[in-house]
């Protein structure tokens, strides 16, 4: 598509358009809000943006976001360290702990095993995944990753690897969604549901 706008608001609705989840109209959206907005609202985004840059690292144990070299999960000492619940990304985190069952430590992937996109398990954080399981007395290994084809294929990756370690691995139950209609279930995850039965 050829550019509509004069220089600098083509550029901003470009790069607004390179989010994710961000299409051309939304990006034209945003653009023209900023633009009609008071310059120091402007001027917060912009400084959040370039702040959090400057000072969000990775947790140099499980690779969560952190401000500093440790992340608060990693420094909670109430959390149970002989559980791992190992994730793809720091938002899965959030998403885990929304649930409030689980109280142990995490281990972020940064990412799932790709092949098409050039993703291997040597681009992950898998090694540190196996010396971690190694060196800190974990006896459980939660398998977390996504219900998807990379997500399944990283999950068989890991529980072969951690095997040998003799270290319990599992992997998140996947079924039926609560609420959800039997008809409308598709046939795997109607089978996924009927494996991971339990008694009542």
């Amino acid at each position: 598509m050829a550019s509509v706008y004069e220089g600098p608001i083509q550029t901003l609705i470009d790069e607004l358009g390179r989010l994710p989840g961000v299409g051309p109209k939304s990006a034209q959206r945003i653009a023209f809000h900023l633009l009609k907005v008071a310059p120091e609202d402007a001027n917060r985004l912009a400084r959040a943006i370039t702040d959090a840059k400057a000072r969000i690292r990775f947790c140099e144990v499980c690779f969560n976001f952190s401000s500093d070299t440790r992340c608060s999960y990693c420094l909670d000492e109430r959390r149970d360290p002989t559980l791992l619940c190992v994730v793809e990304e720091p938002r899965d985190i959030v998403a885990v702990e929304r649930t409030h069952e689980f109280s142990g430590r995490y281990h972020v992937l940064q990412g799932a095993i790709a092949p098409i996109e050039g993703i291997g398990p040597e681009q992950l954080r898998i090694k540190e995944l196996v010396t971690r399981v190694g060196t800190e007395g974990v006896t459980e290994v939660i398998l977390a990753t996504n219900p998807n084809i990379e997500g399944e294929a990283t999950a068989m990756y890991l529980a072969r690897l951690l095997k040998p370690l003799e270290v319990r691995v599992t992997r998140l139950a996947s079924g039926l969604p609560v609420g959800g209609d039997l008809e409308y279930a598709d046939e795997v995850t109607l089978g996924r549901a009927l494996e991971g039965r339990r008694e009542l």
